[in-house]
């Protein structure tokens, strides 16, 4: 392992975790952060306010330049994905008859948001992402004249699929397609270009492959459509004129601050910032390629292990940071049980388990966890 980054993480010897794309560990400096912000408030309390909001102001750089949006003023602060992706359900103007494409293999947060649309006429539609030459022909087929939006998480959070965001982004932008990304099983994990995949939205929380903690996630709304989306929530927080408490008149602000309505989460801010730095340091490239390499080991390996058929596509480019494998024979719950027994942290989804290593996790940490799935394999566990 790179020596600029081994340091940063200290699991307990005999835990190998791979479950990053539930909820992540943080490197030695995120808790460090934190540790400094709680002596602080401890010490002088809020004292030192104006450091905070220059932290705050960090950390919207930082997540601009990580999915390489235009400005820091495109990135809102937000409790979560859910939050996120709430803002543009609420806030777009449906009409009824209007439909929404989405896929069969989403995670709650980006299925029930558009799910509750339906009391006001607007169907949500879900691709079986198996049925066609490709998953995107899949979503495209279900396209018409009354697509208002197509919602697709960027990696699927079971099989680990990676969609072609790209293609994706221009058949929406060629028919004038909203094109909303639920990032968060990829931005930490692989480089990622809002430009590039001409996303309108973007929406991710950091507790997955940012390192960072729960509670705190970032919501990208293309600066056009800042205006178009209605808002929700008010506060002091979200106007042009913040900290300006006795103006009576007021507006949203013109940046996408304009959807925090109340006070930020100053601890997480800091965390977040923290562990941040790290991806950035290190370097998404070299960050992708680390963790593409781990999850192709992983499946080389497995593949090649009886009984054990890959829910992830090996194809290049179709796969990120998750890799899930069901056992033909075997119950996936109980192997994944075994698992845990023994210090490997996983996932048990998709009728399967899941394998999420980050771009630190050492190689010998992988044949570990593959030999303890072997023996599992050929012993009476059970």
């Amino acid at each position: 392992m790179n020596r600029s980054f081994t340091s940063e993480f200290a699991l307990d010897a005999g835990l190998i975790h791979l479950n990053h794309a539930a909820v992540a560990p943080w490197p030695r400096r995120t808790v460090e952060a934190v540790s400094r912000f709680a002596l602080e408030n401890m010490r002088r309390g809020s004292w030192n306010y104006p450091d905070w909001l220059r932290t705050e102001a960090l950390l919207r750089g930082q997540l601009a330049e990580l999915i390489h949006a235009p400005s820091a003023d495109d990135i809102a602060l937000v409790k979560n994905t859910s939050e996120a992706l709430s803002f543009v359900a609420a806030g777009i103007a449906w009409q009824a008859g209007e439909n929404i494409v989405s896929s069969n293999q989403e995670f709650p947060s980006n299925r029930i948001v558009w799910e509750s649309l339906a009391a006001k006429g607007v169907e949500l539609r879900q691709a079986e992402l198996d049925g066609a030459a490709t998953p995107e022909d899949a979503l495209f087929a279900l396209v018409d004249t009354k697509t208002r939006l197509l919602a697709i998480s960027s990696v699927q959070y079971a099989s680990g699929l990676r969609m072609d965001l790209e293609r994706i982004g221009r058949f929406c932008r060629d028919r004038e397609i909203l094109f909303c990304v639920d990032a968060i099983q990829s931005v930490g994990a692989v480089r990622f270009d809002v430009a590039a995949i001409h996303a309108d939205f973007v929406a991710a929380d950091g507790h997955k492959w940012l390192l960072g903690p729960e509670g705190l996630g970032f919501f990208y709304c293309r600066p056009e459509l800042r205006n178009v989306l209605k808002l929700t929530q008010y506060g002091w927080h979200m106007v042009e004129a913040i900290g300006d408490f006795e103006q009576r008149a007021w507006q949203p602000a013109s940046s996408a601050r304009r959807f925090e309505c109340g006070s930020p989460n100053m601890l997480s801010i800091h965390a977040l910032s923290a562990s941040l730095s790290l991806l950035l340091e290190v370097g998404m490239a070299t960050v992708e390629e680390r963790l593409l390499a781990n999850s192709g080991w992983l499946m080389e390996a497995l593949g090649q292990l009886p009984g054990v058929v890959l829910v992830t596509p090996r194809t290049e480019e179709c796969f990120a940071g998750i890799v899930t494998f069901r056992l033909v024979g075997q119950e996936a719950k109980n192997i994944f049980d075994a698992l845990h027994a023994r210090g490997i942290f996983c996932a048990h989804r998709a009728g399967g388990i899941r394998f999420a290593p980050h771009f630190y996790t050492d190689r010998a940490q992988l044949e570990t966890a593959l030999n303890t799935l072997k023996s599992l394999l050929n012993s009476d566990y059970q």
